[in-house]
């Protein structure tokens, strides 16, 4: 597989994976784009090489750096603005994780934390929807706490645990 090819197919498949991160298509091909450029590319240069419209790459880069995944780099004399984003894996990981945690997980735990607070008026239903709701919240505080507490460690502690776990 030549180059060309080689780009085409890595973009393509990230694109397919940025969807389980919970971003568009899109979003991750521009984000998978510079993943692999040498250098900062102009808004120009992500349409040309995707193929897609101005309002559509200029949409997808705000949300990227409302992510923290992207930022803007100025080169003197240029007039453009130009883009890059995290090169380092595990770091790009980090942001990742906490952000679909602000954005998702947050917002969950204090839903289940609002309904498994209710009045118990002593009936059935209400007792197993407190119980029930109560258990998915302590899950997902417990969960969201190892999640933050795996992110938050340094980059070498985080590969070394990871290998311990998959062996």
């Amino acid at each position: 597989m030549k180059y060309e090819e080689a780009k085409i197919k890595f973009i393509s498949t990230w694109g397919s994976l940025g969807t389980l991160w919970g971003i568009n298509k899109a979003m991750a091909q521009i984000q998978a784009l510079l993943f692999i450029s040498t250098e900062p590319l102009s808004m120009e240069d992500i349409m040309e090489e995707l193929q897609i419209s101005r309002g559509n790459t200029s949409m997808n880069l705000r949300q990227l750096m409302d992510w923290g995944i992207v930022t803007k780099e100025l080169i003197p004399g240029e007039r453009k603005e130009y883009f890059t984003t995290e090169k380092d894996v595990q770091e790009l990981t980090r942001i990742i994780a906490k952000e679909r945690s602000r954005r998702e997980i947050q917002p969950v735990i204090k839903v289940l934390n609002e309904v498994s607070s209710i009045k118990d008026d002593g009936t059935e239903k209400t007792k197993e929807l407190i119980k029930q709701t109560k258990a998915l919240h302590d899950l997902t505080v417990t969960a969201d706490a190892m999640v933050n507490k795996l992110v938050n460690q340094k980059q070498n502690w985080i590969t070394k645990s990871l290998i311990k776990l998959i062996k």
